[in-house]
């Protein structure tokens, strides 16, 4: 096989948010674009991989297609020039680069929160497109499910995916404990900047929906409840909101919104409350711990939680490149291995030509007993004698060497056969 595998990547480690956004596809975008790379290119073995974080396409061709993929994303995005975004895209030519970055980013080694479990799951539906659109060949099949298969093993093995390793998985890992014993709990979101944006994203993956958002800008909050699946409410109605919670969180800064003791006590709490303050300066007052069934979580306390699985994640990254190599390594004695196999199945052709060649000449003269027991002994001939090479030929692939029995095959049966290098290292 030649050195076809390739990656074209633009991601968030140094690339502005700006340029995400103008390249960003959404799923029928990225299923338009597999069409258009099917129709205007030589590539195959095609996954669109588009998240907020990185816009890649892995492909398998003779040569590099970046400026063509890119022109065809600009067309699918609406834009002609490319002279702004191409820059910021990373070429990664090299088969074995390639097939490592799809590993490495699958897994989440690449991801702004380390061993993220979402990125898996966007490969996945990444993959489904491409092989609804017939777009992946047995390489890239094999490829996939060799890392779903390390995926695996990494969750088994390691402490890679556990615990929350951000503030708003640890939010949301930290409101589904203290709500495990309440049916249905009602859950307020206060303020819809970034950190409750994301929060509120985090929740779409928990089996807590009852998710109510309040900003002081309603439309802001409509906004973010309609692509969540949560409830948005208006400002007015704040307070009667936080009576009605279960859990309280709030993103918004102290200096515009305060929860003070004295007001909750004024309002009276109708049952046990959660408060989780994520703003700085602190927008809950400390002292509601003081009140019956009141209890503050503050910003510190979650960043503990994530710091702590963040430790443990990258403390179990070298165990996680340990099984991607080994990965790696099975995957290409696999690839080397199928290409050997037309070799070794021209090679068996041939004996067969000749099998029934000679068998022919004197299957006149026998009756039809006679003939199925020639053809019986004959086949199991040709396949012990088809049984070594094919043997010695694996363990040369095992062993990266298959180039001198490739040649002598060659050689003496005129196989047909590519002259140039066809074997991945």
């Amino acid at each position: 096989m030649q050195n076809r595998f390739k990656a074209l990547s633009l991601s968030y480690k140094d690339v502005p948010i700006a340029v995400r956004e103008a390249v960003a596809l959404n799923e029928i975008a990225c299923k338009n674009l597999l069409d258009k790379i099917r129709e205007f290119t030589s590539a195959n073995d095609v996954l669109v991989l588009s998240t907020c974080n990185r816009m890649e396409i892995y492909y398998s061709a003779d040569i590099d297609l970046s400026r063509q993929l890119i022109k065809l994303i600009a067309v699918e995005k609406g834009f002609i020039a490319t002279r702004e975004v191409a820059p910021y895209f990373k070429r990664i030519t090299q088969h074995e680069a390639a097939v490592q970055h799809l590993f490495y980013v699958s897994l989440g080694l690449e991801s702004q929160v380390v061993g993220d479990m979402q990125i898996l799951n966007q490969v996945k539906k990444a993959y489904q497109w491409t092989a609804d659109a017939d777009m992946a060949g047995p390489f890239l099949h094999r490829l996939l499910h060799t890392i779903f298969a390390a995926n695996k093993q990494v969750v088994n093995e390691t402490a890679f995916r556990d615990g929350a390793a951000s503030v708003s998985y640890a939010t949301v890992e930290l409101v589904e404990e203290l709500t495990r014993d309440i049916e249905n709990p009602r859950i307020l979101m206060i303020g819809v900047g970034e950190i409750g944006a994301n929060v509120c994203d985090n929740f779409q993956k928990s089996t807590l929906q009852n998710i109510i958002i309040a900003n002081r800008t309603y439309h802001k909050a409509l906004e973010l409840a309609k692509k969540t699946g949560a409830q948005a409410v208006y400002w007015e109605n704040v307070w009667q909101q936080i009576q009605l919670a279960d859990v309280v969180i709030s993103s918004v800064p102290g200096d515009c919104f305060f929860i003070s003791k004295k007001e909750v006590e004024n309002r009276k709490l109708s049952r046990p409350k959660f408060f989780i303050d994520l703003s700085m300066p602190r927008s809950i007052d400390n002292e509601l711990e003081t009140l019956p069934d009141a209890y503050v979580y503050n910003v510190d306390s979650i960043r503990n939680r994530a710091t702590e699985a963040l430790e443990m994640r990258f403390a179990a990254i070298p165990q996680v490149k340990n099984i991607i190599a080994e990965a790696i390594v099975e995957f290409e004695g696999w690839t080397r291995e199928m290409v050997m196999s037309p070799a070794i199945q021209q090679f068996k052709n041939q004996l067969e030509q000749i099998r029934q060649q000679e068998v022919a000449r004197y299957l006149k003269k026998l009756n039809g007993q006679e003939k199925e027991v020639i053809e019986i002994i004959t086949k199991s001939i040709l396949n012990k004698i088809v049984k070594m090479p094919a043997l010695e030929l694996k363990g040369a692939c095992q062993r990266g060497e298959p180039e001198a029995l490739l040649e002598g095959l060659n050689k003496l049966f005129n196989l047909d056969l590519p002259k140039e290098g066809v074997i991945v290292k």
